[in-house]
């Protein structure tokens, strides 16, 4: 999930943990002003360094997505494009200064009034970039296999499910639910063509006007990014779970991608299809995510977007021809369409916690 890049509170370098504390000194910035950036869905933490340029990010309880972090911020400015450099790292304690991009996620931008073909067309053309290097997937992260794809399938037999059906049988359930999107998922679990970076949509993508070409779609959130099919990143931008594209600007922008996708992705009616296969298993996930989301993790503002969710991931079964899946979720969660939409006011909310 993505951060806010708006700033919430003042703070000094007294205020932060001793090893951070001796970090900004070895780097001569423990004098000046930082800001706290509120979080998101993630325990890791910003402050900019005022007048410096630089962020601080800290993030101790994800050693291993420190470590990608790192590793993926040199892996994508070595392929020309523009992830938030690191100029020094703490690794022992999840430390780093990083390069500030500034506050102008695609999202502000959109609000404030930019045009929004031109913002997206600049994300896609990042991405015919990316997936024509061969470097691509030249870069130590795992892979986006059979197993991967399944795990994050049962978030919503885990968890969405049983906010439809509570009585359900979970097993059941999850056994013949995954079972059929074993099958399905043949055309994209052997491939790892690209550096799939999972969360690439407006939150996470900057606007940087100084700079030129596809280096202007600045990279954020990609810690977690995985060798895997190109069309995935296809489908967080323009199936985004929080926005809705202009009319007609989805297909437009699909059909800019199939104009000059590489050749080896195989005819334009094969990549259509990975990218509808792929929107349905991410959409079947986030799902699941978002109720987890509320129940677990006691951030039920997630509830708002299942009713887009819902509409997309019909779309996408019916685009993939996954109707055996289809009929599958009518037989086991009869209505479950209609009941995901009243899930925002009839699931139980943790105590103590507003929607806000």
């Amino acid at each position: 999930m993505n951060r806010s890049l708006h700033a919430q509170a003042a703070a000094s370098a007294s205020q932060l943990p001793a090893p951070a504390r001796a970090f900004l000194a070895r780097h001569g910035l423990d004098r000046f002003g930082l800001e706290l950036f509120e979080a998101d869905a993630s325990p890791r933490r910003y402050y900019r360094v005022q007048g410096e340029g630089v962020l601080l990010m800290i993030d101790r309880h994800d050693p291993p997505g420190f470590a990608a972090y790192l590793r993926l911020s040199h892996h994508l400015n070595d392929l020309g494009l523009s992830a938030p450099r690191v100029f020094g790292a703490d690794p022992v304690h999840g430390i780093a200064l990083v390069e500030d991009f500034g506050e102008g996620t695609y999202a502000v931008c959109l609000d404030d009034g930019y045009d929004e073909a031109e913002l997206y067309k600049l994300a896609v053309d990042a991405l015919l970039h990316l997936h024509h290097d061969p470097r691509g997937n030249d870069v130590d992260q795992p892979r986006y296999d059979l197993a991967v794809h399944l795990t994050e399938l049962k978030i919503f037999a885990d968890w969405f499910a049983p906010a439809i059906i509570p009585a359900i049988d979970r097993t059941g359930f999850a056994d013949t639910f995954l079972g059929l999107w074993r099958d399905a998922l043949a055309p994209v679990a052997q491939r790892f063509d690209t550096l799939v970076l999972r969360d690439f949509h407006v939150d996470n993508l900057m606007f940087l006007s100084q700079r030129a070409g596809i280096k202007r779609c600045g990279l954020l959130d990609f810690q977690d990014g995985i060798l895997g099919p190109c069309e995935y990143d296809l489908v967080s931008l323009l199936q985004d779970a929080r926005r809705d594209l202009a009319p007609d600007l989805e297909t437009q922008l699909l059909d800019h991608y199939l104009a000059n996708a590489p050749a080896q992705l195989g005819s334009a009616e094969e990549i259509r299809h990975r990218f509808a296969l792929l929107g349905a298993q991410r959409h079947t996930r986030i799902l699941g995510v978002f109720v987890r989301l509320c129940q677990r993790d006691a951030k039920p503002r997630y509830l708002k977007f299942i009713p887009r969710v819902v509409k997309q991931l019909q779309a996408a079964l019916a685009d993939a021809g996954l109707s055996d899946i289809s009929s599958f979720l009518e037989s086991e969660l009869p209505g479950w369409a209609d009941a995901a939409l009243d899930l925002g006011r009839d699931l139980p909310i943790p105590q103590g916690v507003s929607h806000a």
